[in-house]
């Protein structure tokens, strides 16, 4: 029986390998095809010849200045939306004071807002404050969206913490902040680790209001520089998605990276009880 288990999860996570990455797999090979041997036919085979105009042409041009800006909203909105969800989480956890449930629920309340229908107020008030086309522009409307889930995911966390860490911390004279830095936020590793994971994968691919907000060239993130890209290159399929597979590489790194911290937290940040 617990070979048969054993058999069936594994042909399982072989379809899962398979399913997801034959993907990844077959935009890499095309990546090092040049347009006439893709436009010759030769799309499952392997490259009959390695050509790398592609990884050329797109790392040689204004695609490193979107690259270069996804990183830095990105960077900076996954910093900011985890600093203030896990200071905000933690006082809903940990502290008694009055509407405390009902400030929760209004960040849960955020979540069920679709995104897309704040585009109009969102872009109005960008205007008043003088931030449209402006990078800066963007990091706000990210992270007030980002708040909602990691505040959520953080405070059932803090809650699962015991008291009696905190209460022994008092009793030592730790101030709320010491006991914040030196033990909430050790111990939250996994929780804050899933929230950037979350988040950075939603900034990285967000279109719709970076696309409204920005209009300079040179301060378009990455999607929307893919889109003209594309609008480019539109008949050069292996450039298209070699621009793709680039712009895809952050995020694989960046998910392995905090993958690692997720496990560490986990075992670092052990309570016993």
């Amino acid at each position: 029986m617990k070979l048969l288990q054993k058999t069936g999860f594994y042909a399982l996570g072989l379809f899962f390998l398979v399913l997801f990455g034959f993907p990844f797999i077959l935009t890499l090979m095309m990546s090092f095809k040049s347009q006439a041997e893709y436009m010759s036919g030769n799309y499952w085979n392997i490259p009959t010849e390695i050509f790398f105009g592609n990884y050329q042409k797109v790392l040689f041009s204004s695609f490193n200045l979107y690259f270069i800006n996804s990183i830095l909203v990105a960077s900076i909105a996954v910093f900011l939306t985890a600093t203030f969800a896990s200071l905000a989480a933690y006082a809903f956890a940990k502290f008694r004071f009055r509407f405390n449930a009902a400030l929760l629920l209004l960040f849960v309340v955020g979540m069920m807002i679709p995104v897309h229908t704040t585009l109009i107020p969102v872009y109005q008030l960008t205007r008043a404050l003088n931030l449209t086309d402006k990078l800066v522009g963007l990091i706000g409307p990210y992270v007030s969206f980002g708040l909602p889930v990691a505040i959520y995911i953080l405070t059932s966390f803090f809650k699962e913490v015991p008291d009696s860490i905190q209460e022994s911390a008092i009793i030592d004279g730790a101030t709320p902040v010491r006991i914040y830095w030196s033990i909430m936020l050790p111990l939250s590793t996994p929780a804050i680790s899933t929230v950037a994971i979350y988040n950075f994968l939603h900034y990285w691919n967000e279109f719709i209001y970076a696309l409204t907000l920005i209009n300079t060239s040179t301060k378009k993130t990455l999607p929307v520089g893919i889109r003209e890209f594309y609008g480019i290159e539109t008949i050069n399929i292996p450039a298209v998605l070699t621009a793709i597979l680039v712009g895809s590489l952050p995020v694989i790194i960046f998910y392995l990276f905090a993958q690692e911290r997720v496990i560490n937290g986990l075992s670092a940040g052990a309570v016993k009880g």
